[in-house]
């Protein structure tokens, strides 16, 4: 899928790209179908770990999701540019939380809340996040 327009890194924690709505976002409705916002919440999850991550940490651990919540405030429409803000709200344990917002003109229209479990691939069990990975997404 591609529509990135433009990636950057805030500062450690926060973590943004600009999207433009295209046609194959769009459903029944003329509106970007509620499908496709996991998809760009777990796109740019994806994104934020790998520009944070190393070769060293992503041999060890991967990360599968335990739940999201989504909450729909508004619309976006077709050739809407919208901005995605994704940072990690909470590591406690082997869960993570992190929360993807997006923004059009501004105002926040969808907000997703996901919980993501670290898995040690060797063992292929959760396991508590260290503190390696959590100095990654944390000033302190």
């Amino acid at each position: 899928m591609n529509f990135v327009l433009e990636i950057s890194t805030m500062k450690s924690n926060l973590y943004q790209q600009k999207i433009i709505v295209q046609a194959e976002h769009i459903d029944g409705l003329n509106h970007v179908n509620n499908v496709v916002y996991l998809q760009w919440a777990q796109d740019l999850a994806g994104k934020h770990w790998l520009s944070r991550s190393t070769e060293e940490i992503n041999n060890k651990f991967y990360w599968v999701v335990l739940d999201h919540f989504v909450e729909y405030k508004a619309e976006a429409f077709l050739d809407d540019t919208l901005l995605a803000k994704t940072f990690v709200e909470q590591n406690k344990g082997a869960r993570s939380t992190r929360i993807v917002e997006f923004y059009k003109e501004e105002k926040l229209i969808v907000s997703v809340k996901t919980t993501w479990c670290l898995i040690d691939r060797k063992r292929k069990r959760a396991t508590r996040i260290p503190e390696a990975i959590n100095l990654l997404f944390f000033d302190e």
